[in-house]
């Protein structure tokens, strides 16, 4: 059993902050939402948006900019990419609105929908926009404009929302005159609510880094030295890519969506039954498991892999 070829990729960026509570190399002051002032990492990530798989990451201090670090990191995760891939597709939040970004993809040649930064020219254009009401209090709207030390005229996408919203770090909210604005720069044809729609599936990120954190003690520092930690960070994101594909290739599809604790649970811990026929110890599945037949399966889909 393989997987499916690919002939497009969809890249997700996005970051996340891990606060330090000691005196661990690297850790450094930056922005911080959850605890100011206290020094952290600053991990950078990339995934596929459609299987969820990690195609790169990089451990960062917590006062890096993220903005150098990205074309490394893309140039990294392109050089994986099989032959055949006809379209690639960016995906990002705010952390990554740089004309260099932008202009590194769209030179490939591939798409982008990036969160822009609200800065005063973009939020001049708020109030003379012709909007389409899409869903009860959510309006859609764009514009061209060329930002400062940009090369051309970007496409902007506006999303403008009576509903208050708490802003985010992540998706630069604006408000204004009892609306909130989202902004998106792209290069993609696509209709703003199809563009909107397609940039709101990048929260499977989201769920991801959850699970990282969560599931596979990404937040944890093990040791005080930089390269430990880093090193600690790379067989995280290593673990998760082989659970991630050993949910794909083989568990049934309604387990596919577990998370690790879920399938821990269910067949990693499973506790054996010892029996004794005919008088030879053998271990068994024990008669209270609920799962008998789907675990045997799982059994004969690992057999048959790679044939």
């Amino acid at each position: 059993m393989e997987p499916d070829p690919l002939s497009s990729v969809i890249f997700d960026l996005d970051t996340n902050v891990i606060t330090v509570y000691g005196q661990q190399q690297g850790a450094r002051v930056g922005f911080n939402p959850k605890k100011r002032g206290r020094p952290s990492y600053h991990p950078l990530l990339c995934f596929e948006g459609k299987t969820g798989d990690i195609w790169e990451g990089t451990y960062l201090s917590g006062n890096a900019n993220p903005v150098p670090h990205t074309i490394p990191l893309l140039e990294k995760s392109l050089s994986k990419l099989p032959s055949g891939i006809r379209d690639i597709r960016m995906r990002a939040d705010s952390a990554f609105y740089d004309h260099g970004v932008a202009e590194y993809i769209e030179a490939i040649p591939g798409s982008y929908a990036i969160v822009a930064k609200i800065a005063k020219p973009i939020r001049g254009y708020f109030g003379s926009l012709s909007y389409e009401e899409v869903f009860p209090q959510t309006w859609l709207g764009e514009f061209e404009y060329k930002p400062i030390r940009w090369k051309k005229t970007q496409r902007f996408i506006v999303v403008r929302r009576l509903v208050p919203e708490k802003p985010s770090w992540q998706m630069s909210l604006f408000k204004m005159s009892g609306y909130t604005y989202h902004v998106i720069v792209t290069n993609l044809s696509l209709q703003p609510l199809r563009l909107w729609r397609f940039y709101n599936q990048r929260a499977t990120g989201e769920l991801i880094i959850r699970e990282l954190l969560e599931g596979y003690t990404l937040g944890k520092v093990p040791t005080q030295d930089w390269a430990s930690n880093q090193a600690y960070f790379h067989l995280v994101l290593f673990a998760y890519n082989l659970i991630s594909w050993f949910k794909r290739l083989c568990l049934p599809a309604d387990w596919q969506r577990f998370n690790l604790q879920t399938i821990r649970n269910r067949l990693f811990l499973v506790p054996a039954q010892l029996l004794r026929p005919q008088g030879r110890p053998t271990l068994s599945l024990p008669s209270s498991y609920p799962y008998s037949q789907t675990f045997l399966q799982i059994l004969e889909n690992i057999k048959t892999l790679g044939h």
